[in-house]
Order: C-alpha cells, then sequence, then structure tokens
C-alpha cells in the first residue's frame, strides 16, 4: 500500500487544515487551480502635452510604478507615455545593474532624464 505524501504547506494553520480534512475523509487539492483576476485601478498622467503624449515625472521608480505601468501599456497600447528622470542612472535596486533607463528601453517607453527633448512636444 502506498502513502500519499502531503504537500508542502505555506503556513502550519494550512497543514493543520489538511490533516483535519484527511482525518475526516475529505478529497482535496491543495493549490492545485490558478484562477486570473483583473484589479480596477486609475492611471493619473502627470503632464499630458497638446499632441496626445503623457509625461511621467519619476525621481524614484518603484516596483510598484513599474509595474502599474506595463499593466497600462499592456492595456492600453495605444497611448503614448515617456517617462522624465531625475536620474535616469539610478539601478532599480541596489542589487540591480539595471539602470532606470534600461527598464525603459527593455519595455519599449521612450525616456529622458531631467529635461524634455523639443522634439516631444513640437
Amino acid at each position: 500500500m502506498t502513502k500519499v505524501t502531503m504537500p508542502r504547506f505555506r503556513s502550519k494553520f494550512e497543514k493543520r487544515l489538511a490533516l483535519a480534512l484527511e482525518r475526516a475523509g475529505v478529497s482535496f487539492g491543495y493549490e492545485t487551480e490558478r484562477i486570473g483576476y483583473l484589479k480596477q485601478h486609475h492611471y493619473t498622467p502627470d503632464f499630458v502635452l497638446e499632441n496626445g503624449v503623457m509625461l511621467e515625472a519619476k525621481g524614484r521608480f518603484l516596483a510598484s510604478d513599474r509595474a502599474k505601468h506595463l499593466l497600462v501599456k499592456k492595456q492600453h497600447p495605444e497611448m503614448d507615455i515617456r517617462f522624465v528622470f531625475m536620474r535616469a542612472s539610478n539601478t532599480l535596486t541596489k542589487r540591480s545593474k539595471t539602470t532606470y533607463g534600461d527598464w525603459c528601453d527593455k519595455h519599449g517607453f521612450l525616456w529622458c532624464e531631467n529635461s524634455i527633448p523639443r522634439s516631444w512636444f513640437d
């Protein structure tokens, strides 16, 4: 007779519940499904130029900002969002070698440092 091995649980509480279900003779799966969902948010660009270009002024470029902009770009590919960084050579984290500018290049965002190029609003 083979013994079913218990999965690795994320907490002692989950393990306790699984053992209770097992003792009660209940069949169950643990983290066997993945369900996507969307959370409704609003993006407010810092500046919107007459030509429709949206400018985002950034001193710090947090992980939450980066995630937000990837979602906005994915859901609204028609929007032209560009970044104006105080210092584009800052790295994403202390341990990262990726700069703010590198991140924009990788994800298809135009960016500049300190001042807005005239070509962006001419």
